[in-house]
């Protein structure tokens, strides 16, 4: 059996942390390593503990959980640590925020506990949290910010044309069964052209990835 995947909570109200840590410490397969109520000491128990995944919430006292996200797992961070953003706050702007500061994932916490724990496996396997509808939407929605000025200098991304079509097809929304049915090859096959273009961009995730799409003037 295969070592649980270890879990920071961060949230500022007791009741919430203690909730979510109970939930996460039922299941066989996870495991709540600590918990705390501020993100300073969100940052500073994450760097300790080394956890695979730390549920954070967005308006704490000291440090918020944007920043204390962006310090975990946005770029530049040598040893990134995978964040889902789990908030009572349904407002675009957070979620934008969160997922640009590096967090993988964005959950409400009136999300039932099934929803959680499934956040919590999806990301800690590497996979972004939202779906890529949900994605295509949000991005696309703050597209404005991150496209290319003309000050920018085009990214020598190093993708293959295939790759780079698979890469337009991921910042277009579609999921892995969609673009192999556009393309017609394999879902097996999607899967290992998105691995390869995660890997040669140094991108965590499909997030990142559509991200770049738009940055780099990709998508139209």
């Amino acid at each position: 059996m295969s070592d649980p995947v270890k879990v920071l909570v961060c949230d500022d109200q007791a009741l919430i942390r203690t909730g979510f840590a109970t939930i996460i410490d039922a299941q066989p397969d996870l495991e709540v390593v600590g918990e705390c109520g501020d993100g300073r000491a969100g940052v500073e128990l994450a760097r300790e503990l080394k956890p695979d995944i730390v549920v954070m919430d967005v308006r704490m006292p000291v440090l918020d959980g944007i920043e204390a996200t962006r310090q975990l797992a946005g770029a530049g961070v040598a040893d990134p640590i995978k964040v889902l953003v789990v908030t009572t706050f349904n407002l675009d702007e957070y979620v934008y925020e969160a997922l640009r500061a590096g967090a993988s994932g964005f959950l409400l916490k009136d999300a039932p506990p099934s929803q959680l724990l499934h956040g919590i496996r999806t990301v800690a396997m590497g996979a972004a949290l939202l779906a890529p509808e949900v994605t295509r939407q949000l991005v696309g929605r703050y597209a404005a910010r991150i496209r290319p000025t003309d000050d920018d200098t085009p990214a020598d991304h190093a993708l293959t044309p295939r790759e780079l079509e698979v890469l337009r097809l991921i910042a277009d929304g579609l999921s892995n069964s969609e673009i192999a049915a556009t393309l017609v090859i394999s879902q097996e096959t999607v899967k290992t052209y998105v691995s390869r273009i995660l890997t040669k961009l140094d991108l965590r995730d499909r997030v990142q990835a559509v991200v770049y799409a738009y940055r780099n003037g990709l998508v139209t």
